[in-house]
């Protein structure tokens, strides 16, 4: 794999000015942030958000709240975030139970202590694995991880260094190493890298059929002067 890509801080620096500075469009509290990512399936932005809606136009988050309400006006509420509306359902009165009778109602204080130990309480909810955990303890402020967005950890290894490998977890830990060896251990400058490169994975660099000769960073794309070395070869 080649190494031959630009620094991050230069590419997040064109990624900014091409799309402009980024904010989250999700609660950024741990149990809100949950709640909001069981809305929506297959989970997305625009997904998530119109089941967001939909629920808290019924009642609101709070577990005592999401467990009094009969599970099937819940699954009502839920079916415009997309399948599975009754099974999504089930899983808010699980992640609301857990809330209440695990950790005592309040799931940002159990995560105060060892990063391991919050992220091991993270993945105990449903359909919360490493990346989810990542993001839900930085967004929140509550460590300054280096978080991937999980449908585009491709993104920075393919700009980076070529190539992403096969293995979905090896691609992450390089994109997690990535933000670790060159961006800043501060919430806010790691929550501009995860937002920048999710819109470009989004927009642009998508996993299949990546739109490249539309990309601000195509001069200086490892990848995309692979793609152009092995169009040369085939001329």
């Amino acid at each position: 794999m080649s190494k031959a890509g630009p620094p991050l801080k230069e590419v997040l620096d064109q990624l900014e000015e091409f799309y402009g500075a980024e904010e989250p469009s999700w609660p950024t509290e741990p149990y809100e942030f949950i709640v909001w990512w069981h809305c929506g399936y297959p989970a997305s932005d625009a997904a998530c958000e119109r089941g967001w809606k939909s629920l808290t136009a019924i009642t609101g988050i709070e577990p005592d709240k999401l467990l009094a309400v009969p599970t099937p006006k819940l699954a009502a509420a839920l079916k415009v975030g997309g399948m599975v509306p009754e099974l999504r359902a089930l899983r808010l009165k699980e992640i609301a139970a857990r809330v209440k009778d695990e950790l005592g109602g309040d799931l940002r204080g159990s995560l105060v202590g060892p990063v391991s130990a919050a992220r091991k309480i993270l993945k105990k909810f449903p359909n919360i694995a490493d990346p989810g955990a990542d993001r839900i303890l930085l967004f929140s402020g509550i460590d300054a991880v280096a978080a991937v967005p999980s449908n585009c950890p491709h993104v920075l290894v393919r700009i980076l260094h070529g190539q992403e490998r096969e293995n979905y977890g090896v691609t992450y830990r390089e994109a997690q190493e990535a933000i670790d060896g060159q961006i800043t251990k501060n919430v806010a400058a790691r929550m501009r890298a995860f937002l920048l490169v999710k819109q470009h994975g989004q927009t642009l660099c998508k996993r299949t059929n990546p739109k490249c000769e539309k990309c601000p960073l195509k001069a200086s794309c490892a990848y995309y002067a692979g793609k152009r070395r092995g169009r040369s070869a085939l001329a």
